[in-house]
């Protein structure tokens, strides 16, 4: 570790200069310090607990650049945004900028000019942001993986650029002089041990200073209700809004036809609505966080696009329509209800247990689960025809999933990388952790006899917390107990 030579009284007048506040919240001061001190750094801070300002700070206080990494385009921009309206030294780089836009942003990225640099995994690892960052003389003072649970989340399936990231540093080292630090630090609302298991050696952490907060919130009062037919989860949809009218909520849905589906049939039931995905346009996007945010919109029905970086403190309610397929999922998306600290609400409906009247989780978990294993299988077929070292282009082009078989394969800890963009096979497999057993931890949630939040204390590693709880008496357990 190294100290910081950066007074802790400049640390409180930056602070309050920009930010505005008297003093930090806890653990706020903690994380700065590990920042500063540049340590690698897992920080796990329940949804709006300011896990933002914890590493946008540090970054200001130093010279060069801190990497964000971040995977939501609307994330990226509602943070830069707000750094730029105080004049802040930030910039995002995305597929929706111009061209014009981009070299601006290089040209800043060149000239040390910014503090803060937003991107994406695969934006970082594009050829003309990476061949930039590897020059020496473009000074890298960190790497921020924020929303760190998307890697465990989506690193073996669609965004398979995550389980790369791990390669960085060592890469980006062996451009720069002997003794060059350059710390990593993952922020997120929500980790299990088996996540942060996943975190730190995906990202070879080197003995992090870990912050962990558990996910408790006393003023959110959590519920499951069981629907029978397709109808009824429609109709006990709409009661439970009109019951609530005039209080901003989310209701969560797993696909974008879903999204559009129930907010056109919401807004002919005479609720005001809006349909929100990855879909939309990025114009669309800010269009409805605004209408939402400033309640000319009570109700966004959305995928899980919506959320992150998304501040709405006074969301009085979350309903899920669909369960979740995991418990990280599920405690991100009912943090965002309540974060003022008045009470605040958060339903999920479910299908009844034979699944014969209301088969839709059933059928959805079973197709997550099918999917899985024609992703197993189709990365042991590759694994079989590619060479035992190669690199991620070459695989690509023979194999149309072969970057997310490679993901796969490195998370069954058969592969390993030589650098962001080269592998080396590995014998055997060392992974237990797979989707059903991910899947099966939602399902046991759901059909839990037992508080609530006791329960998500225990399965995010908070095993003394929950025996102190004992039961909460604001769940759908407690209270009918």
């Amino acid at each position: 570790m190294v100290a910081s030579t950066i007074p802790w009284e400049t640390v409180q007048q930056t602070f309050r200069r920009i930010w505005g506040y008297d003093d930090f919240r806890p653990p706020q001061a903690e994380i700065i310090r590990g920042l500063l001190d540049q340590r690698d750094t897992l920080v796990i801070l329940p949804t709006g607990g300011g896990k933002s300002l914890c590493f946008q700070l540090p970054a200001l206080l130093q010279s060069g650049v801190t990497l964000v990494l971040s995977p939501l385009v609307a994330l990226m921009e509602n943070q830069v945004q707000e750094l730029r309206e105080h004049q802040l030294p930030a910039a995002t780089l995305h597929s929706e900028l111009s061209p014009h836009q981009r070299r601006q942003v290089l040209r800043a990225l060149e000239a040390n000019r910014l503090r803060l640099l937003y991107l994406s995994p695969e934006t970082l690892l594009s050829p003309p942001v990476w061949q930039r960052l590897r020059q020496p003389s473009v000074i890298i003072n960190g790497l921020i993986l924020d929303e760190a649970h998307c890697l465990v989340q989506w690193g073996d399936s669609f965004r398979p650029v995550y389980r790369r990231l791990g390669a960085v540093r060592p890469a980006l080292l062996a451009q720069r002089p002997p003794g060059t630090r350059l710390p990593i630090a993952a922020f997120t609302a929500t980790a299990d041990p088996t996540v942060q298991r996943t975190l730190i050696e995906v990202l070879r952490l080197q003995q992090p200073h870990q912050v962990r907060l558990n996910p408790y919130r006393s003023n959110l009062h959590l519920a499951t209700r069981i629907v029978w037919s397709p109808r009824q989860r429609r109709q006990t949809m709409q009661r439970f809004i009109q019951q609530r009218s005039g209080q901003a909520g989310l209701v969560y849905v797993r696909s974008r036809q879903d999204s559009e589906d129930l907010a056109a049939w919401l807004m002919i039931q005479g609720q005001t609505a809006a349909a929100y995905h990855a879909g939309l346009s990025s114009g669309d996007r800010r269009r409805i966080e605004m209408a939402w945010s400033q309640n000319q919109v009570q109700t966004v029905v959305c995928t899980s696009a919506f959320g992150m970086g998304v501040n709405k403190p006074d969301t009085r309610w979350v309903l899920h329509y669909q369960a979740p397929s995991s418990l990280t999922e599920y405690v991100q998306e009912v943090g965002r209800a309540g974060r003022d600290g008045r009470p605040a609400e958060a339903l999920t409906l479910m299908s009844e247990p034979t699944g014969w009247l209301d088969p839709m989780d059933q059928q959805r978990w079973r197709f997550f689960t099918t999917q899985t294993q024609a992703l197993r299988r189709e990365a042991q077929h590759i694994a079989r025809q590619i060479p035992a070292v190669g690199s991620v282009a070459q695989v690509q082009q023979q194999f149309k999933q072969g970057a997310i078989a490679l993901a796969w394969l490195h998370g069954q800890g058969r592969l390993t990388w030589s650098d962001p963009f080269h592998y080396r096979l590995l014998p055997g497999s060392n992974s237990t952790a797979t989707l059903g057993s991910v899947v099966s931890a939602m399902q046991d949630y759901l059909s839990s006899r037992r508080c609530r939040w006791q329960h998500l204390l225990e399965q995010f590693g908070f095993g003394h917390e929950a025996r102190q709880l004992g039961t909460c008496g604001h769940c759908d357990r407690c209270q009918r107990s």
